[in-house]
């Protein structure tokens, strides 16, 4: 082991004035684990300085206030399963069923807008669920083991356990089938979390909410009728979707670990 001269450890006790960074570090880093050069640094004046320092952090322990209580169970457990971003695009998402809803009783000759917005519904708040763009605590959460799929799977839970009561009861008003209501949300839900752990699942909720609006709803919409996909006949190949991207979801874990997942 090679260690610094008395010459350098004399002027890095005096501030290291004229040693460059990398000299500092290397002492630095020395010191921490040899006992000899640390002693070379120890004088009385500064044992009298560490002494004095002791007692007066003895004296505030003593006399200060008691720590702080820990955080409850309840509050860690909105902080893994929600973000306080989610609700604005929450209230989005129920504002833009409620207009369907309204313009299907305005307008009966349109298709079902509830069924056409299914797919997408959640994919607002899924977007938004752990992303780097709208969580301001994203480093701090990315750092921990609960981050990459499991911090997405359960934000997303708790996107779908808020999105899904609203769409079913906005389906049954207007007189949809609950599972052609239910399964495409699903489906595309799967489908986001999926294609995220390449791309990001911002973009990847972003995507797929352009494809649908721009090949099924929009052109359903000036046809005034329900596209094939969204036919009764089509609840089975929605189930069999559904559930094939629920099962490729665990594949792609290690990908949101390294991928652009909280983008």
């Amino acid at each position: 082991m090679t260690h610094p001269t008395h010459a350098v450890l004399t002027t890095y006790a005096q501030g290291g004035t004229g040693l460059d960074d990398a000299t500092l570090w290397s002492i630095e880093v020395h010191l921490d684990t040899c006992a000899d050069c640390r002693a070379h640094l120890t004088t009385p004046s500064t044992t009298a300085i560490l002494d004095r320092v002791a007692l007066s952090l003895d004296e505030a322990i003593r006399t200060g206030p008691l720590p702080a209580r820990h955080r409850t169970p309840a509050v860690s457990v909105h902080r893994r399963w929600l973000a306080w971003t989610l609700f604005p695009w929450l209230a989005v998402t129920f504002a833009v069923l409620g207009c369907g809803v309204l313009l299907n009783a305005v307008q009966p000759s349109l298709p079902s807008l509830v069924l056409l917005l299914a797919p997408v519904a959640p994919l607002p708040g899924v977007a938004v669920a752990w992303s780097l763009r709208t969580d301001p605590v994203w480093e701090l959460i990315a750092t921990t083991p609960a981050a990459g799929l499991t911090m997405v799977l359960r934000r997303t839970l708790a996107v779908l356990l808020v999105v899904l009561p609203v769409l079913l009861v906005a389906g049954i008003g207007t007189g949809t089938s609950p599972a052609l209501t239910l399964l495409p949300c699903l489906a595309f839900t799967a489908g986001t979390l999926a294609l995220g752990a390449f791309v990001g699942v911002r973009r990847a909720a972003i995507g797929l909410g352009i494809a649908w609006s721009a090949a099924v709803l929009l052109p359903s919409v000036a046809a005034e009728a329900l596209p094939p996909v969204l036919q009764p006949d089509s609840t089975a190949v929605w189930a069999v979707t559904t559930v094939a991207l629920a099962a490729a979801i665990p594949l792609a874990a290690p990908y949101f670990r390294r991928s652009t997942s909280g983008n």
